[in-house]
């Protein structure tokens, strides 16, 4: 049984509307070895055997999307590179005459996926919600959480991407504080923001549109 709640997002356009939407309570993540062990269970392969398929898989994944290319899982999704200008870098401009950039100020800011309508029916059909009686809690600051949500998408318009440390900095929130906003602020679907990384790499990038296939 998967637990939600409704969470109101900041109203940034200042219209006097309260705006809700639902989302997981408290998601966890499952790790490849769960992964690998579920697999195993109904397939008759040794879980080790998959994982160690599923780690080259993407290994196989991130040489081919570093050759420009898509990688596309029937059942699951594409995946697509994406380019993003260097931390403090001029961009480029428009027009004869303009600057333009090198290969070495260029880099990829994450990766776009694309679910497969498959994934989304399989998630559907074995999703039960219960309503949670769980209530994020937030921290009294001298932003109120709409300026600090504006803040961090600002940053963002200038930075190809936002660290929990430089949102500490902007915002003065303490780090498990600003460490727990920024993740709620990648959840909400219209606040701009998404996670690119894992664990100590992780990084907040400006979220992309996810269409279904």
């Amino acid at each position: 049984m998967a637990r939600y709640i409704m969470e109101e997002m900041p109203d940034m356009q200042k219209t006097g509307k309260r705006v809700t939407y639902p989302k997981f309570a408290q998601i966890d993540n499952a790790d490849i070895k769960e992964l690998a062990k579920r697999v195993g269970d109904v397939s008759g392969f040794s879980a080790g055997d998959i994982e160690g398929v599923l780690l080259q898989t993407a290994i196989e994944m991130a040489h081919l999307m570093a050759e420009g290319r898509s990688v596309k899982i029937d059942g699951i999704g594409t995946f697509t590179p994406a380019l993003t200008l260097g931390r403090d870098k001029e961009r480029e401009k428009a027009g004869e005459g303009g600057k333009h950039r090198n290969a070495q100020s260029i880099f990829i800011g994450g990766v776009n996926f694309r679910v497969d309508r498959t994934m989304l029916r399989n998630i559907s059909e074995r999703c039960h919600l219960e309503r949670s009686s769980w209530k994020p809690q937030r921290s009294s600051q001298k932003f109120t959480p709409e300026q600090r949500l504006a803040l961090a998408v600002k940053y963002l318009d200038e930075h190809p991407f936002l660290t929990v440390w430089e949102y500490r900095k902007l915002t003065g929130l303490l780090q498990t504080a600003a460490a727990n906003e920024l993740k709620q602020w990648a959840s909400f679907p219209d606040s701009g923001i998404d996670i690119a990384g894992r664990g100590s790499h992780r990084i907040y990038i400006k979220k992309q549109v996810i269409t279904e296939k």
